[in-house]
């Protein structure tokens, strides 16, 4: 099996990467940068018609979207841990990753103060919890990759989410976590407003 990421870093992909990295596989990266519009160069577009990251070629077919990706790798990969086996804990993991989708991801887009409310709703959810459910899963990368990527601009106090920023600083002790910042970081970060 060859698996290859098409990423841009920093963005939704770094997700995707992070699981690869949990999951042990092997894989290769092809970094795109939004700045020079290599999303839409037509090569991609034959690859992933919509023009996002992350695509994962799978033996050269693509799969497409951050929690397609997740699913997969966590299924494929099962000694990873990254899914757990208990069904109602599996759609737990899927309610997660569909509320980062719809709800969390776009928040940014509609200003700062409805960003911060649906990031409140996040904070209530994980209460008292180290992980989204349970242990450890591919539902924690993705919210990671969100409130990593917009903390900053929440405008926020330190402690406004302490919930929030306890599960940021799980995440970043986490080796698969720190390899995939690094390498991305040496990659340039080239993301969109």
């Amino acid at each position: 099996m060859t698996l290859t990421l098409y990423l841009s870093p920093g963005s939704s992909s770094m997700a995707a990467h992070i699981a690869l990295h949990e999951a042990g596989a092997a894989f290769t990266t092809i970094p795109l940068s939004f700045d020079r519009k290599e999303t839409q160069t037509p090569e991609f577009l034959a690859i992933n018609p919509a023009g996002k990251v992350p695509t994962l070629l799978i033996d050269g077919r693509p799969l497409t979207e951050v929690a397609g990706i997740l699913f997969y790798l966590a299924r494929r990969f099962p000694a990873a841990g990254l899914l757990p086996e208990d069904i109602e804990a599996q759609a737990q993991v899927v309610s997660w990753m569909s509320f980062c989708a719809s709800t969390v991801h776009p928040a940014r887009r509609q200003g700062v103060e409805h960003a911060v409310s649906v990031y409140r709703i996040v904070e209530r959810k994980l209460a008292g919890r180290d992980w989204c459910v349970g242990s450890y899963s591919i539902a924690d990368i993705h919210l990671f990759r969100l409130f990593w990527r917009f903390r900053g601009s929440l405008e926020q106090p330190p402690g406004t989410f302490p919930a929030l920023e306890a599960h940021h600083d799980r995440m970043m002790a986490r080796d698969a976590v720190r390899k995939t910042i690094e390498i991305e970081a040496k990659a340039g970060y080239q993301l969109p407003a």
